[in-house]
């Protein structure tokens, strides 16, 4: 369970000291039993093969009244705090966890079944959508997340977009305007790749794309990204009032892991086409997108709509936590298929009587 101090409103301004992001990052350790495999966590339930690892961190400034815990060897879940502000170099892109490769492509495995399981819920339920939103820098993986963590997931009752630039159509509606008609309806997941917080990322790294928005002057003043972090809090708010459950995660890739990605989509051809120069250009910008980063993270992360940043530097890890933080959240919603009425056991029952007659005949 993840412990957390007071959440802001959808009107309200994080509190530096109180609010912060969920970070499955170096202290992200499972509790292991005496052999290689890690052991079953007290509480959770058996789902085959299937262990629970994450283990979320959270800023917080009970972090200066106390020390960090290790790994416990108790199977309980260990909750790490830190003070913020929490640069991105206070996480380790590299950690996994104490895992190794093998363990966990075992339990992605198991977790891309439960996670199909629970969408089936999801759509029987039909009262809760999920919104998932992938956010990074280039070759961070956000792609093969979709890939290998949705993939046992039904096409008919999931969505994915990927943000682009801005069209015509959409620079002539406020900024929230391109995820707000996107945002999945009841029974459905949906999957922003990149989302409407390149507004206050990549625009405000480039600001001369704020111009081409076309904002009265004086609505574009010092406090416009404080107002815009102000804007989507709300707009979450919203959506979690009107049952649409909202991830956020920042899949935190290292600067020398991108270069290496980046070489590597150089190097072979069926991967040459996802190269583009301007990867080079925003490298040189890395410092600026990382407090762009720690800005957005920090002043919208709530509890309605909880940011996770999650290491980013080894595939297999990243997959994973993403995996769990959504099988926890969907099962945290109590999902329920439909309660059969009497008449319609009736009905069931005469409906099989008649399939049962054809097959004598």
């Amino acid at each position: 369970m993840v412990m957390r101090s007071r959440q802001p409103t959808g009107g309200e301004r994080p509190n530096a000291k109180e609010n912060g992001p969920i970070s499955p990052s170096a202290a992200v350790r499972a509790a292991r039993g005496s052999g290689s495999r890690p052991r079953r966590q007290p509480g959770l339930p058996e789902r085959g093969k299937r262990q629970k690892f994450v283990l979320l961190q959270e800023s917080s400034e009970e972090s200066r009244l106390r020390k960090h815990h290790d790994a416990v060897e108790t199977g309980q879940a260990v909750t790490h705090r830190r003070s913020r502000p929490f640069p991105p170099s206070a996480f380790d892109p590299a950690d996994t966890g104490g895992l190794d490769k093998d363990d966990a492509q075992a339990l992605l495995a198991d977790d891309v079944k439960r996670l199909a399981e629970l969408q089936q819920r999801l759509y029987a339920d039909g009262r809760w959508a999920l919104l998932i939103v992938l956010q990074g820098m280039d070759a961070a993986g956000k792609d093969g997340v979709i890939d290998h963590v949705m993939t046992g997931l039904n096409p008919q009752g999931c969505s994915v977009h990927a943000f682009k630039a801005p069209s015509e159509e959409e620079l002539s509606h406020d900024f929230l305007w391109r995820a707000a008609v996107r945002v999945p309806e009841q029974r459905r997941i949906g999957i922003f790749n990149r989302s409407h917080y390149e507004e206050t990322l990549v625009v405000r790294v480039h600001p001369e794309l704020l111009e081409r928005q076309k904002l009265p002057p004086q609505l574009v003043g010092k406090n416009i990204w404080k107002e815009r972090f102000q804007d989507i809090r709300k707009f979450e708010r919203h959506l979690a009032r009107s049952g649409v459950a909202v991830l956020k995660f920042f899949l935190h890739v290292s600067r020398e892991e991108q270069r290496q990605r980046l070489l590597e989509r150089l190097e072979q051809p069926a991967k040459r086409w996802k190269f583009s120069m301007t990867d080079i250009a925003e490298r040189k910008l890395w410092d600026k997108y990382m407090a762009a980063y720690e800005d957005a993270i920090r002043n919208t992360s709530t509890k309605e709509a909880p940011w996770f940043v999650v290491p980013a530097d080894k595939k297999w890890f990243t997959r994973l936590v993403v995996a769990q933080t959504i099988i926890e959240k969907l099962e945290s919603l109590d999902l329920e298929y439909p309660e059969v009425t009497k008449q319609q056991q009736k009905d069931l029952q005469e409906a099989k009587k008649v399939l049962l007659a054809e097959k004598r005949n």
